[in-house]
């Protein structure tokens, strides 16, 4: 059984973001899933910047099995 997440990404059009309070953003995102026999490797990176402030996140996991 394959536990690894999945990744979805979504596009933000600049028509969409005029609509929240701050007007401006950028995001930016990445992911990496590979399978090699029992070994399985999942890992992200994102950032999100506007006029209220910087986020970021990142993640891995790494199941055997």
């Amino acid at each position: 059984m394959n536990s690894a997440p999945r990744f979805e990404t979504t596009e933000i059009h600049d028509a969409d973001l005029d609509t929240l309070s701050g007007g401006v953003a950028v995001a930016a995102a990445s992911g990496l899933h590979i399978e090699a026999g029992p070994l399985t490797v999942c890992a992200d990176l994102g950032a999100f910047v506007s006029a209220k402030g910087v986020a970021a996140h990142a993640n891995a996991d790494v199941v055997l099995g």
